[in-house]
C-alpha cells in the first residue's frame, strides 16, 4: 500500500546551545513526551511525515544531530555517537523532560541507547528503527569512505555529489522524489558540505556502541525493534539479533519499506509508534 503523503514544509526554528555546538530543534503537539533521533546521512527531515500523527498523542521533540541538517558543531568537536548521546542528554535536561520515550533510527538507535544506558537518561519506552547498535554495522560504502577519507575530501564536489546521490537513493524501497532527495542532500552540498559529510563518516564507529551492547540485558523499559522489510543497508537479521538481546523487546516489520522506513511508509511507522507507546504508557 502506498502510504507516502505529499511532503510537508519542514523547518526547525529553535536553536539550543550545547557543549559541542548549537542544535536546531522543534517541538510539536501535546501529551507524553517523545524524542525522535535520526541517523546518518539523514536529518530531522526524516520525521516530517511521522510527526503529524505522533503529535496528536504526544509532545514530539525533534532535532538535527551535531554536524547534520541545520545544527552546527563546534570547531574541534567530533560528531561521534558518544558525543551525540551526550548532546541528547543535554537536550532532555534543557526541555525539562523526566522520562521521555526515545525513538532512534540508524545510528540514532545507538545514540538513544547510549544516552539511556551510559548517560543515564531515564525513559518510559524505546523504539529502535533499522538501528545501528550491534556491530560491526558500518556498510561497505562507509568503510570505503573511512579508508580513503582524504581522497573523498579532495574529490571534485560535483563528482562527490553524484556518488552520494546514488547512495542516498538506495535508502528507500520505492524511488525517492527529486524534491525529497534534494532536501536530504542540501546539508551536504558544496565544498563545506562535502567536508561535513566526511567528518561525520570518519566519526561513526561501532566502538561507541560496544558499551551499549554489553548492557542491553539491563534494559527494563518497554522496547520496540521496528524494521523495514526491504532494508538493504541493515538486513532483517540485524534487527532480529537486536531484539533477541533486549529482554522482552517487541519485534515488528513494515512491508514495502527500506532503510528509510519513515520515507517509504510513514503512516505505518507512525501508527506502530503510537500503538506501542500507547500500550506502554506509565
Amino acid at each position: 500500500m502506498n502510504t507516502r503523503p505529499q511532503s510537508v514544509p519542514w523547518k526547525l526554528y529553535q536553536r539550543v546551545p550545547v557543549a559541542a555546538g548549537e542544535i536546531a530543534t522543534a517541538v510539536f503537539g501535546e501529551g507524553p513526551p517523545v524524542v525522535l533521533v535520526h541517523g546518518t546521512p539523514a536529518c530531522s527531515y526524516l520525521w516530517r511525515n511521522v510527526v503529524p500523527t505522533l503529535a496528536r498523542h504526544h509532545t514530539v521533540h525533534v532535532w538535527d544531530l551535531l554536524g547534520f541538517g541545520e545544527s552546527r558543531i563546534a570547531p574541534g568537536a567530533v560528531p561521534s555517537i558518544a558525543q551525540q548521546a551526550h548532546t541528547l542528554a543535554e537536550l532532555v535536561a534543557h526541555w525539562g523532560l523526566t522520562e521521555p520515550s526515545l525513538v532512534g533510527h540508524d545510528i540514532g538507535g545507538g545514540i538513544v541507547l547510549r544516552a539511556h544506558l551510559i548517560e543515564q537518561v531515564p525513559t518510559a519506552g524505546i523504539a529502535l528503527l533499522d538501528a545501528a547498535v550491534i556491530g560491526p554495522w558500518n556498510t561497505p560504502f562507509t568503510e570505503h569512505q573511512q579508508r580513503y577519507a582524504e581522497a573523498y575530501r579532495r574529490m571534485p564536489p560535483d563528482v562527490f555529489a553524484d556518488i552520494i546521490t546514488a547512495r542516498l537513493r538506495t535508502a528507500t524501497y520505492r524511488p525517492m522524489t527529486d524534491a525529497d532527495t534534494a532536501a536530504y542532500l542540501a546539508p551536504w552540498t558544496g565544498a563545506e558540505g562535502q567536508m561535513r559529510w566526511i567528518d561525520q563518516v570518519c566519526a561513526v564507529s561501532f566502538k561507541d556502541t560496544q558499551d551499549v551492547v554489553a548492557r542491553l540485558d539491563r534494559i527494563i523499559a518497554p522496547t520496540l525493534v521496528l524494521w523495514g522489510q526491504e532494508d538493504q543497508w541493515l538486513r532483517l537479521a540485524v534487527g532480529d539479533r537486536l531484539a533477541a538481546a533486549i529482554p522482552g523487546a517487541q519485534r515488528a516489520t513494515i512491508p514495502g519499506a527500506g532503510h528509510f522506513l519513515t520515507e517509504d511508509q510513514p503512516q505505518d511507522a507512525a501508527d506502530a509508534l503510537v500503538d506501542f507507546f500507547g500500550r506502554h504508557r506509565p
